[in-house]
């Protein structure tokens, strides 16, 4: 028999447990389970939570085993939970004790991966909470790699219990053979009853969704105008805010601000904190200062949901800039049906830096196919504000239950080009027959098709060619979903480290210099040394031993965005050495500091030289010999080291130039490590900046070198033409500068729109601009495949060179001598991690008649 001490022992043992794990709940307000599924210690997150084991909760342990993954994933958070798995071969359920009545928020964290030599594509499993369906042949497989994520983790939550008990149950699916179920880790908050309010339907007048009482499943939770927020960062409830840019719909991207600092957030006393986190209320998107511009398109954003459920579309507003009512007014729509007429964020604050929200409601059925949620603002022009112009903070959309209380969808499809993406033929999309775009059918101010195809024009000038009538692959399913691989984590998951956890080759190869080192040299940060500003922070001129001058970038101390750019930028440039590759000298990470120290580049960016500057123009020798230059770092990127590197940022702000005007490419914060031999892309969130963003890999999320080809090819345009990517002042047919350049070269006017210097300097060889005009359409081609390697475009750049020096030469002595250069070029393509050489692959090759003249290809 057990004795009364060995009881009384082992419930104090229990009480300590729960009240440990209840500790955690301090900080948020609310009582809490963060369980590590399939851990025997339990551990602590990159965010600084503790894990429990999951032993404790489970109803029987008989119907499960424990498992560790055999593969940690780069992209991982951290180990915890995810490293640790409960697997289950039959149903088996957790058990919560929880306050009654208390609404609770549950979040399901999986990582499919290999558990005891079990086939992750095997598991299929649905999951039930207190009666509601939450996931129902649920394959973890599938889903991660239709959204191209190695984990996920689903968020929802449930309307109270009155019995105080929450029980969750793992069901294998008896569909499948060798079927088994399988959990990482599990969440379960309490959270406050007030959360939700009822919700107008939009289309029935008068009506409205009683939210309160529906299970809900969390679809998307985005900082709109801001960045990535972390769970710490949150207000008491440890969600997860996003980046909203990916969902935006085409190049009418408007433009983003954040409160000033004589700006401060102020909750009003009938809007609780956990609503949302003053982060969230504090940056904003708005549509631009050009009012005549945006009466001619909405500020859209599109998201893939599941059909035949009711979505609630929360948005969080708050006033930055603007005091009085009148002054911003606009009309929100929802999937083409007006939401809300006449919103003014004044009018329903009282005061500039108070936050509100609204919450609206919207039925998606798969009547016409339409698995979409599109979100449009437009300015109210019956109101004749006085700027007309729209703003959002924030947007959340939530899946309620149906009438059955399920809230499971299917699995999602894997797209059509994800499948067959090895095969020539998955480079050409093309939406379902007989479907819609929403393009076709939103229209200005969601009224008649009168003024949309002004819109559409407009909105899809740049990632989408005009020939499309969708911007989206239909069969991606949630193609970039709320909970995955797509926040920048922190270094060691902390932003204010105070050592280096970089690799320690790239600490080898690359000197750290103390804080004091870096304020000396800048004269303390002197504004008066600052030379340029970027996302990353501001760059200062400065100082180091003695008298060295260099460029040293520092981040933006009150920002936590830009520690992965940092970590990647130091761990790239460490380890490539380039003639054509700007020089890291070394880095500072103290204090809460990110600072890198860079070769100072006396001419500054490429851009600087070309428009809106005082500088003087560049002859069109210089302007060849800088691209030549540029297209070298890159091809030593993407065939010189051991791994094939894509820059996913090339634009003209990214070349610099030193004192004798050589072209160096920098900022490797987005870079990526490209495919291996058995693969033909990266799939990855979408990153780069807008106007140079190629196409095809805004539409697949799959990222190869041609999509810095493609970025490459604005920059000739660029270069030639002397304008910017996108300048949304021009005429619709003109905003992209990449199609109107393809547009005036193939009407044989493009000689109309290159930089007036050129037209009255020295004369250009026909053949030489020919040359140069053709290598950059053929970078701007559609698909990937279609597009020339770096090495085709560094040969016909030299080739174009040539016959610009040699204007009455014969073509085959230019292309001798570009043959030599382009030979002695390959010659440096060593890395000097190895020192050893490595020569680019001949399979991507394109052997169209303008890149066929290559007399000895040998080493591309």
């Amino acid at each position: 028999m057990i004795s009364k001490t060995h009881i009384l022992l082992s419930l104090i043992i229990l009480s300590f447990s729960l009240n440990a794990i209840h500790v955690l709940s301090k900080d948020t307000g609310s009582e809490s389970y963060i369980v590590a599924c399939g851990s025997s210690s339990g551990g602590t997150d990159s965010d600084g939570r503790r894990w429990v084991p999951d032993s404790r909760f489970l109803s029987s342990s008989e119907n499960s085993k424990t498992a560790t993954a055999q593969y940690q994933d780069p992209s991982l958070p951290s180990q915890i939970p995810y490293m640790s798995a409960r697997i289950f071969n039959s149903a088996a359920s957790y058990k919560f004790f929880v306050s009654p009545r208390q609404r609770l928020l549950v979040r399901l964290h999986f990582y499919p991966s290999s558990y005891d030599g079990l086939d992750a594509s095997n598991s299929y499993f649905d999951v039930i909470a207190n009666g509601f369906s939450l996931l129902r042949n649920f394959s973890a497989a599938i889903t991660t790699q239709a959204l191209t994520q190695a984990y996920i983790m689903r968020e929802f939550s449930l309307v109270p219990t009155q019995s105080g008990n929450l029980n969750i149950t793992f069901v294998p699916s008896s569909q499948h053979d060798k079927s088994y179920a399988f959990v990482n880790g599990i969440e379960v908050i309490s959270m406050p009853a007030e959360m939700f309010q009822p919700a107008n339907m939009i289309g029935f007048q008068d009506q409205t969704i009683d939210v309160q009482s529906s299970s809900l499943q969390t679809m998307f939770r985005l900082n709109v105008g801001g960045q990535f927020i972390p769970t710490r960062n949150d207000s008491g409830l440890t969600r997860t805010w996003y980046d909203d840019s990916p969902y935006l719909f085409g190049a009418a991207f408007g433009v983003t601000f954040q409160a000033e600092k004589n700006v401060s957030i102020k909750y009003p006393s009938n809007l609780p904190e956990y609503i949302a986190p003053p982060n969230v209320y504090g940056t904003a998107r708005s549509m631009g200062p050009n009012s005549k511009l945006n009466q001619n398109y909405n500020l859209t954003w599109v998201f893939t949901v599941d059909a035949n459920f009711t979505y609630v579309v929360r948005l969080h507003f708050c006033e930055l800039q603007l005091t009085r009512i009148n002054q911003r007014v606009f009309d929100i729509f929802l999937n083409n049906q007006t939401a809300q007429q006449t919103a003014d964020v004044i009018a329903w604050s009282g005061s500039i830096g108070v936050p509100v929200y609204k919450d609206y409601a919207t039925f998606v059925n798969d009547r016409d196919g339409d698995e979409e949620i599109w979100v449009a603002l437009h300015p109210s022009v019956s109101e004749k504000p006085e700027y007309y112009d729209s703003i959002l903070n924030g947007l959340e959309i939530f899946k309620l239950n149906d009438t059955r209380g399920n809230l499971a969808g299917p699995n999602p499809v894997p797209s059509k080009m994800l499948q067959d993406a090895e095969a020539a033929a998955a480079s050409t999309f093309s939406p379902p027959a007989g479907s819609k775009s929403k393009g076709e059918v939103i229209g200005i101010a969601g009224g008649a098709a009168g003024g949309a195809a002004v819109v559409a024009a407009l909105c899809i000038a740049v990632y989408i060619k005009k020939k499309r009538k969708s911007g989206m692959d239909p069969g991606m399913g949630n193609w970039l979903p709320l909970y995955g691989n797509s926040n920048t984590s922190t270094i060691s998951g902390k932003s204010n480290t105070g050592s280096s956890h970089l690799s320690s080759l790239a600490a080898g190869l690359c000197r750290h210099f103390s804080l004091p080192e870096i304020k000396h040299g800048t004269k303390n940060f002197d504004e008066s040394q600052v030379i340029g500003v970027g996302g990353f922070g501001k760059v200062y001129k400065g100082i180091i031993d003695g008298g060295t001058k260099v460029a040293i970038k520092r981040s933006n101390p009150s920002s936590e965005q830009g520690v992965h750019e940092f970590q990647t930028e130091i761990e790239m440039l460490s380890k490539l050495r380039h003639r054509h590759l700007v020089s890291l000298i070394g880095f500072c990470e103290e204090d809460g500091e990110m600072i890198l120290v860079y070769d100072y580049m006396a001419n500054g960016t490429l851009r600087e030289h070309l428009y809106k500057s005082k500088n003087p123009s560049l002859s069109w020798k210089q302007r060849l010999e800088i691209c030549i230059g540029a297209a070298r770092g890159l091809h030593y990127l993407h065939t010189g080291a051991r791994y094939t590197i894509i820059h996913r940022d090339v634009k003209t702000t990214n070349i610099l130039l030193d004192e004798n005007w050589v072209a160096k490419v920098s900022d490797f914060g987005l870079s990526k490590t490209g495919p291996n031999l058995h693969q033909t892309h990266v799939s990855t969130m979408v990153k780069g900046s807008f106007g140079y963003l190629d196409p095809e890999y805004f539409r697949r999320q799959q990222l190869t070198e041609k999509s810095d080809v493609y970025s490459f090819g604005v920059v000739l345009f660029e270069v030639l033409c002397a304008r910017p990517a996108l300048n949304a002042s021009l005429p619709k047919e003109q905003v992209s500068l990449a199609d109107w350049a393809i547009h005036c070269l193939k009407k044989g006017i493009l000689f109309e729109i290159i930089d007036p210097h050129l037209k009255s300097g020295p004369p250009i060889n026909p053949e030489c601009l020919k040359k140069f005009a053709e290598t950059a359409e053929k970078c701007l081609a559609d698909h990937g495949l279609e597009r020339p390697s770096m090495g085709d475009v560094l040969w016909n750049l030299e080739f174009a060179l040539q016959l610009h020096e040699n204007p009455d030469g014969e073509a085959v002595a230019a292309q001798d001598k570009a043959n030599d250069a382009y030979a002695m070029h390959n010659a440096t393509l060593t890395i000097e991690e190895e020192t050893v050489s490595s020569e680019a692959t001949v399979d991507d090759l394109n052997t169209s008649a303008v890149f066929s003249q290559i007399v000895n290809p040998r080493g591309r």
